[in-house]
């Protein structure tokens, strides 16, 4: 039986009804204290207790991408652990990977509260937090002090965003601000130009726009790191394929596909009981199952388009390992969770991870790697145009 979903969910979410922020900020209270204290004996068996009920690991889940190598495909999407609070407990959990941010250049305490609301019978999430972070430079002084501490063991990847009070026209030296203070932290960057939640930012997805940012961030990157784009589920199908042009232009590594949806198409909640408002009148992005079908349309897109050549990291709506499936087998050769893990629970991890290695014996497949693309590599691929 599953002690989250039966018992401890509902009572959060129903019974209690607890408020989606204060939850979220007394878990990574805690995760912060294991981190920070790994070395108490407490810390250490809790920790340790931790990895044995929710990790794993099998060499048929394994991938090396970017020189990196992660041991399994399921990464922390970002925006849980935007400040890195608990950057060295997300193995522990059974992680493959987890990406910090979003972090602007400059601290911000993002938009006003509530602005995270539970839709629980779309299986979603509603947010409008407004890059809430402390800072690229807060975030890097975290990051390089506890180098004396364990290493992190998986890749860490940091999401960087532009600050609200920097002007759209000022964006490129916002993010490379932000690139120069992280760049020896992070193991791979992520451009966010996608977030509903900072104003104007979505227009950065122009390609004469994200152009000057990519070409400022390269210039200084100088090969070192990866660096991929993450973009909206909103976009036209001619916008996404205008930035995989830039992709292969700022020879980049990957696109992130995708951020948060401002559709409201096909919502069964009507009403936000904190707030009175339809939904529709509700600024903010949805995350989760709203999210699931078009977030793999536009990766088997992205795979189509660069004929599987450009490494595509898929979010939105995963909450089983048929889903996690349906985005590798679609093109995605990492995944990411976030509103899932908040519904599944901890062990949500583990059980993607099993459900993996089924659909790999099914298949006949050796390695999680053979399944990237699976989907698309039945039918004859059309020339590009």
């Amino acid at each position: 039986m599953d002690i989250y979903r039966s018992g401890i969910r509902p009572v959060l979410f129903s019974g209690l009804n607890v408020d989606p922020e204060w939850a979220h900020h007394q878990t990574l209270q805690l995760l912060s204290w294991l981190d920070r204290t790994s070395v108490n004996p407490v810390s250490s068996w809790i920790e340790s207790t931790i990895r044995s009920s929710f990790s794993g690991f099998d060499p048929r889940l394994t991938q090396t991408l970017w020189g990196l190598e992660f041991t399994n495909p399921i990464g922390l999407g970002a925006g849980f652990d935007k400040d890195g609070v608990a950057a060295g407990i997300w193995q522990s959990l059974g992680f493959g990977f987890a990406e910090l941010g979003t972090v602007t250049f400059h601290p911000q305490p993002g938009n006003p509260q509530p602005r995270l609301f539970r839709l629980l019978s779309d299986q979603a999430v509603l947010n409008r937090m407004g890059f809430n972070n402390l800072g690229a430079k807060a975030l890097a002084t975290r990051l390089q002090s506890r180098e004396t501490r364990r290493p992190i063991s998986i890749p860490i990847g940091i999401n960087l965003g532009k600050s609200k009070i920097t002007p759209l026209e000022e964006a490129e030296s916002d993010y490379l601000g932000s690139f120069r203070e992280l760049k020896g932290c992070g193991d791979y960057f992520v451009v966010n130009v996608s977030s509903p939640n900072t104003p104007g930012l979505r227009s950065l997805q122009d390609s004469e726009q994200l152009s000057k940012i990519l070409h400022s961030l390269q210039q200084e990157n100088e090969g070192e790191k990866p660096l991929l784009v993450k973009i909206a589920p909103d976009l036209e199908n001619e916008a996404i394929c205008d930035i995989i042009e830039l992709a292969g232009t700022y020879q980049l590594a990957g696109i992130i596909a995708t951020n948060t949806t401002i559709s409201r198409e096909g919502l069964t909640t009507q009403k936000i009981a904190k707030t009175g408002k339809f939904v529709s009148e509700e600024a903010g992005g949805i995350s989760g199952k709203p999210l699931q079908k078009r977030s793999t349309e536009v990766i088997r897109l992205i795979w189509q388009k660069t004929r599987g050549q450009l490494p595509i990291i898929g979010v939105g709506g995963i909450f089983t390992a048929l889903d996690a499936w349906e985005k590798i087998t679609a093109g995605a050769s990492l995944v990411q969770v976030y509103t899932g893990w908040v519904y599944e629970g901890p062990g949500m991890i583990r059980n993607l991870s099993t459900g993996l290695l089924q659909k790999l014996e099914e298949q006949g497949l050796e390695s999680i790697s053979q399944a990237v693309g699976l989907a698309n590599k039945t039918e004859e691929l059309k020339p590009l145009n």
